[in-house]
């Protein structure tokens, strides 16, 4: 019997990274995830993998590190020898971006670099999967954006998102790496942290179906995106690297939301007048907003065949019947 494939991942205790890893050990990989020693009490994500005896220490490892700690990531590499190694991690929001641009750049641009010398240097050749954002094109000339869109960010998060991609784009063509940039419009799902807007939104309303609260504060109600279920997404990720050469990919809907669509949604699937709970503040609005940023998916879906399964709706309800869902079993015990 051949041995199973080995998948390496950073930001594995994320959104992304615990459904990836749940994608992975469905089809039979062996898969390693680095985590941060101080990242003890964000793991409820993966509980389910790592508290399972019949996986962890089995198929399913994970490893201390940090992304700009190039030492002990070469040992990791070198000890794990990955066949597919995904680099989900580093700070991921884009309004907190304004509040610590250093370390935003660090975690996402200089670790980057320092993680593809890395694989620059393995032995044994590893195919990449890079997490790029829509986030790079911003102030974006093309509508809806496509692979060839020029970069326009507008946030540091998104200056940080364009250089490592950027640097992929470089690493593969002088070096011959295999890597895919997956340019990643927004995507949710109840595993969403909640200093997101989207999980502000079904989170509040949960709250104020439960009694426990009267009003919801935003920003601009009127920013649109693109908006899809991380699910989705991570699955096509794993599509990316299953593909014979390695390229950038758009991952999208192909359909724009606003902010207000997520808060009518969201309070109806309570029986919840919004207009009678949401208010608008200022002090909420980014110092600037990217235009609207919609992606064109036919590359992939032409390509590798993905299309997204679930619906803006579907996803929006998921999500408020998972936190009205934890709201009552806390308020119950």
């Amino acid at each position: 019997m051949n041995p199973p494939p080995v998948a390496l991942l950073t930001g594995i205790t994320g959104q992304d990274g615990s459904y990836l890893a749940e994608l992975l050990l469905k089809k039979g990989y062996e898969v390693h995830g680095v985590v941060r020693r101080t990242s003890n009490l964000s793991r409820l994500r993966i509980d389910a993998l790592r508290l399972n005896p019949e996986l962890h220490g089995k198929r399913f490892f994970l490893h201390y590190s940090d992304l700009v700690d190039a030492t002990s990531l070469r040992k990791i590499f070198k000890k794990v020898r990955p066949h597919e190694f995904y680099h989900l991690a580093g700070q991921s929001h884009v309004g907190l971006s304004f509040e610590i641009p250093e370390s935003t750049c660090h975690e996402i641009a200089s670790a980057t670099l320092g993680i593809l010398e890395i694989c620059r240097d393995l032995d044994d050749p590893v195919k990449i999967y890079h997490a790029a954002s829509s986030e790079i094109f911003g102030t974006a000339e093309d509508f809806p954006q496509t692979e060839a869109t020029a970069y326009r960010p507008t946030s540091p998060y998104g200056c940080a998102k364009a250089f490592a991609a950027q640097l992929c784009d470089v690493y593969r063509a002088s070096y011959g790496l295999f890597i895919c940039n997956g340019i990643l419009y927004n995507h949710e799902s109840p595993r969403r942290g909640e200093n997101f807007v989207t999980r502000k939104i079904v989170r509040q309303a949960a709250k104020i179906k439960a009694g426990l609260d009267h009003e919801l504060i935003l920003g601009n109600l009127e920013s649109q995106r693109d908006w899809g279920h991380a699910s989705d997404y991570v699955h096509a990720m794993w599509m990316m690297l299953q593909h014979p050469q390695p390229d950038n990919y758009i991952v999208a809907t192909g359909k724009l939301h606003s902010v207000k669509d997520w808060v009518h949604i969201a309070f109806k699937h309570l029986s919840l007048d919004w207009t009678q709970y949401v208010k608008s503040s200022e002090a909420l609005m980014r110092p600037q907003e990217p235009t609207r940023l919609l992606g064109d998916p036919s590359h992939i879906q032409k390509t590798l065949g993905w299309k997204p399964l679930h619906s803006f709706e579907s996803m929006v309800a998921e999500m408020v019947d998972s936190d009205l869902k934890q709201i009552t079993e806390k308020n119950d015990s």
